[in-house]
C-alpha cells in the first residue's frame, strides 16, 4: 500500500471537487483528489451557471466566458400547451451585479476541461484517477482515507477531507448523515444534442408547461442543445429510455438524425433534498453530496460552487493558523440555509412545470396569464440571491446588510483598469470612501494585512488615480460607479467583504470600522464561531 500525507483530501473530482481542489491548491496547500472514474465524464449534466459562480470561477483562475464552450444566456420563456407565453425573462445574459453575465449557458465538458487544466498547473494538487475511496476514518487531528484501484491500495492521511462525491456519497455515509428528501420526484428523459450546423433558437431557452407532456429546450453552450421530456402517467421507464423514443420526441421539435447528433439520452429522476449533517469532525460534504434540487432554477452546480467558495477560505485560515477550527462550523450553518432557499425555489418552479392534470394546468395558466397581462414582459431573474442570515458575520439581523452578496464593478489604478477582483486581488477587503488610515489605527490595518486582506480607498468616477500607492492601502477609482453608490446606499463609510464576496459588515464611522475589524478578529479566534 502506497501512502501520502496532505493538507486536504478531496473525494470526488467532478466540477465541485475540481473547484474545491483548485481554490485550496492555489492558496498554497497540498491537496490530493481521489476520483473513482479513470477518465473525465465526457457528457454534459449542468448547462448553466450564474454570475456569482462566474465570479467564483474567475477567482480560481478560470475564464468564465469559456470561449467556445460558453455564451451569455438568451431569453427564457415559459409557454403553455396552447402556445401562450406565461413568463418571459429577458436580459438574463446581460452583465450583472457580479461583473459577469447574470447567467451563462455552457457545455459542461468544456468547463471541466478548463478546471482540470487549471488543476494540472497547480503544483500542490495531485489527482488519483481510477481510485475508489473504500475507507474514511478520523484519527488524532487527521483523517485516514484508503482508496483502491484494481489490486492497488492508496492510503492518504489528510488534515481535512471534503466529500464532493455526488448524490450517492460514500463520505456522507461515513459521516453518518441521513438525507432528507422533500417529496419531489419526477422522471425526465434528457437528450443532449450537437446541432449540425450550429444554429440559434428563439427563444434561447423554452419551458413548455403542457400537461400532456411537460418539456424543456435549453442552450447547452454554442453548438449544443438539450431537450428534456417528462415521463407521463402510464408510461414506463423502459418505454421512455430508448433511442427510438428520444428521436420520436425530438422529431416533434424538428430535430432528426439529418441535422443533429444525439450525444446521449438518459432518464434522470429529479429529486430534492439535503444532508442532515454536513460535518463530522474533520470530514465535510459539498455539492450533490450535501444537497440535491431539480434543475428548473439552474442552481444545482452553482450551489456546489458556493459550497466550495465558502469552505475553501475557511479551511485556508484554519490551516494557516489564522483562525480556530470552530469557524468551520459556520460553513454548514451558512450554506444549509442558503441552499434550502434554492431547493425550495427550484421545487416551487418544478411543481408549476410538472403539472400533469389538465384542469389544474388550466387554472395555473389563467392565473399566470392574468399576472403577466398586469405586469407586462418581465426583466429579471428566475431566482434571486438570498443573503446569509447567520454565521461569520458582523451583527446579522433583519436591518443589517451583513450577509449580502456584494457587487463587483470596474476600477482603475495608475497602471491598470478592469474588474475589481482582477485589479485589486481577492481575499478579505476593507473598502472605504475615505483613506482607511483616517478610520482605524495601524495595529488594526496590520491585522488585516496578516490575513492578506486588501485595504482599499475608493475615489468617485472621474477622479484621477494616484501616481503611487500608499504602502498598505490601495487607492482605486470607481470607474463603473458601483462602489461609491453601494456604500452610500448603505449609509456606510466602510465595508468589510469576505473572501467569498459576502459582506461581513458595514460601518458608518471610524468607531464602527474599528468594531468591524475587532469583531472579525474575535470570531476568527480559537473561541470564536460566528453569530
Amino acid at each position: 500500500m502506497s501512502g501520502r500525507r496532505t493538507n486536504v483530501a478531496v473525494i470526488g473530482y467532478g466540477p465541485v471537487g475540481q473547484l474545491m481542489a483548485a481554490l485550496l491548491a492555489q492558496r498554497g496547500w497540498d491537496v490530493v483528489a481521489v476520483e473513482r472514474w479513470p477518465r473525465p465524464y465526457t457528457m454534459p449534466r449542468a448547462v448553466v451557471f450564474d454570475g456569482e459562480s462566474a465570479r467564483i470561477l474567475a477567482s480560481a483562475g478560470i475564464d468564465p466566458s469559456l470561449g467556445e464552450f460558453g455564451k451569455p444566456t438568451g431569453d427564457y420563456v415559459w409557454r403553455n400547451g396552447a402556445g401562450q407565453d406565461l413568463l418571459h425573462f429577458t436580459g438574463i445574459g446581460d452583465r450583472g451585479p457580479q461583473g459577469w453575465p447574470i447567467t451563462t449557458s455552457m457545455y459542461q465538458p468544456g468547463l471541466e476541461a478548463a478546471l482540470i487544466g487549471r488543476g494540472e498547473r497547480l503544483a500542490g494538487l495531485e489527482v488519483f484517477r481510477g481510485y475508489e475511496a473504500v475507507r474514511v476514518e478520523e484519527a488524532d487531528r487527521c483523517v485516514r482515507v484508503v482508496a483502491e484501484s484494481g489490486g492497488e491500495s492508496l492510503e492518504v492521511v489528510a488534515d481535512w477531507v471534503v466529500g464532493c462525491d455526488g448524490a450517492n456519497s460514500f463520505v456522507r455515509d461515513r459521516i453518518g448523515s441521513g438525507f432528507t428528501e422533500l417529496g419531489f420526484s419526477h422522471d425526465w428523459l434528457i437528450c443532449d444534442v450537437t446541432l449540425r450546423p450550429a444554429r440559434e433558437y428563439s427563444p434561447d431557452n423554452l419551458q413548455v408547461c403542457d400537461p400532456a407532456r411537460p418539456r424543456t429546450a435549453v442552450s447547452a453552450g454554442p453548438g449544443h442543445r438539450r431537450w428534456e421530456f417528462m415521463r407521463v402517467p402510464g408510461e414506463t421507464l423502459e418505454e421512455l429510455d430508448s433511442p427510438r423514443k428520444a428521436w420520436e420526441l425530438l422529431a416533434v421539435e424538428g430535430i432528426t438524425p439529418d441535422n443533429a447528433t444525439l450525444d446521449r439520452h438518459a432518464v434522470y429522476t429529479f429529486k430534492a433534498g439535503h444532508a442532515e449533517r454536513w460535518r463530522s469532525g474533520r470530514m465535510l460534504l459539498a455539492g450533490d453530496a450535501a444537497h440535491l434540487m431539480p434543475p428548473f432554477a439552474g442552481q444545482g452546480m452553482s450551489s456546489g460552487f458556493r459550497d466550495a467558495a465558502n469552505l475553501a477560505w475557511k479551511l485556508d485560515l484554519v490551516l494557516s493558523g489564522s483562525a480556530g477550527e470552530r469557524i468551520v462550523d459556520t460553513y454548514a450553518a451558512e450554506r444549509r440555509e442558503h441552499v434550502q432557499y434554492a431547493i425550495t425555489k427550484s421545487v416551487e418552479l418544478g411543481r408549476v412545470i410538472c403539472e400533469p392534470d389538465p384542469e389544474a394546468a388550466r387554472a395555473r395558466d389563467e392565473k399566470m396569464l392574468a399576472a403577466r397581462e398586469q405586469a407586462g414582459e418581465s426583466d429579471g431573474l428566475v431566482l434571486d440571491i438570498t443573503p446569509l442570515r447567520s454565521g461569520l458575520l458582523h451583527g446579522p439581523g433583519e436591518d443589517s446588510p451583513s450577509g449580502e452578496l456584494t457587487p463587483q464593478g470596474t476600477v482603475a489604478v495608475a497602471d491598470a483598469f478592469g474588474l475589481f477582483d482582477e485589479v485589486v486581488g481577492r481575499g478579505f477587503a476593507l473598502i472605504a470612501l475615505v483613506p482607511p488610515g483616517e478610520l482605524v489605527d495601524d495595529a488594526r490595518l496590520t491585522y488585516l494585512k496578516s490575513l492578506r486582506a486588501n485595504v482599499i480607498h475608493v475615489l468617485p468616477a472621474g477622479s484621477a488615480p494616484p501616481a503611487a500607492e500608499d504602502g498598505a492601502v490601495r487607492t482605486v477609482v470607481d470607474t463603473g460607479e458601483v462602489y461609491v453608490p453601494y456604500l452610500t446606499g448603505l449609509g456606510a463609510v466602510a465595508v468589510l467583504v469576505r473572501p467569498d464576496f459576502y459582506l461581513f459588515g458595514a460601518a458608518r464611522d471610524s468607531d464602527g470600522t474599528a468594531a468591524l475589524i475587532d469583531d472579525l478578529r474575535t470570531q476568527l479566534s480559537p473561541g470564536g464561531a460566528g453569530r
